[in-house]
């Protein structure tokens, strides 16, 4: 009797575990995403699907439209040497009843239209809609009205971006769909419970910082103290979070020393959180050595040629 060829499981084909990434809000912090997006590349891993809040949503929807991680920082670095042509052109594009104001009241700060920013530093290569995408992408923003997370994914891309970067004082609420939008660290300032579900290793981001002093001035603006009071609300829920679930893979970037609207030191940024690849890289070699699985078409192909036999 001929026996039966029973194929082990050191034996079957295997596949790479599917990752999400999440990148969550920090302002100026969230710089560091750069570095994750070139750890990505330089490892030859594509997340499966990527959530993103503020600044997260503003580069994961550049990587999710294909851009790679090289020119994404070149994009960056040019952009951030305009910086004065470009806080220029952003007054330019006030909204109306903001600069009627500002013309009978001197004031030190004013809102401004986040969609101008989207206009002013997305390349004709991101994407222009969500289906548009190389990979899915999910952003939040906070409804003013409900006070609720508004989790967007699908219709155009650069205006769900300008929702989710809105921050409150320093830009106007965004109007979608009918609703008013704003930044989305009010709510979900680090959204890997968004897409964990949907890859074996989820990954997320944490640029909000801790409780290190930062020299803010003798008197900061009022938009230094909007931005820095989001940052403890976004820690805040994020420690929170952490408590009841945690992702397979979670980086808390130190760039303590910098503030959310410190986007003039984007190379001292940069090179602060330059430990985060070696140690992202680390974690990501363990994690996935860890869940390399028998892929389970195959698994079921084998099985089923082994009972036939």
């Amino acid at each position: 009797m001929r026996k039966a060829h029973v194929t082990t499981k050191e034996q079957l084909p295997v596949r790479q575990p599917t990752i999400a990434l999440a990148l969550g809000g920090g302002g100026a912090r969230g710089l560091a995403h750069i570095l994750v997006l070139e750890v990505f590349d330089e490892l030859g891993l594509k997340p499966k699907v990527i959530a993103g809040t503020s600044i997260g949503a503003l580069f994961g929807a550049a990587y999710a439209s294909g851009l790679s991680a090289k020119h994404i920082r070149a994009l960056t670095e040019e952009t951030l040497s305009r910086r004065i042509d470009i806080v220029r052109q952003l007054f330019s594009a006030r909204s109306d009843p903001v600069q009627k104001f500002l013309n009978l009241f001197p004031l030190r700060t004013s809102l401004l239209k986040s969609e101008a920013v989207i206009d002013m530093i997305f390349p004709s290569q991101v994407a222009k809609d969500f289906k548009s995408l190389a990979i899915p992408l999910r952003l939040v923003a906070t409804d003013l009205a409900t006070r609720s997370a508004v989790v967007m994914s699908d219709g155009p891309l650069r205006i769900a971006v300008a929702a989710s970067i809105a921050i409150p004082v320093l830009f106007q609420p965004v109007i979608l769909r009918g609703r008013t939008l704003v930044d989305g660290g009010l709510v979900n300032p680090l959204p890997f419970d968004l897409v964990a579900k949907d890859a074996d290793i989820s990954v997320a981001i944490d640029v909000s910082g801790t409780a290190t002093d930062l020299d803010l001035g003798e008197q900061p603006s009022a938009l230094v103290v909007a931005a820095q009071s989001l940052q403890i609300m976004e820690k805040s829920i994020t420690r929170e979070k952490l408590q009841h679930t945690r992702p397979d893979i979670y980086v808390d970037v130190e760039v303590d020393m910098f503030h959310a609207l410190e986007f003039h030191r984007a190379k001292e940024i940069l090179a602060a959180a330059a430990p985060i690849k070696d140690r992202l890289k680390r974690q990501l070699d363990r994690v996935l050595a860890a869940e390399t699985v028998p892929h389970a078409a195959a698994k079921r192909l084998c099985d089923g040629k082994a009972r036939k036999a």
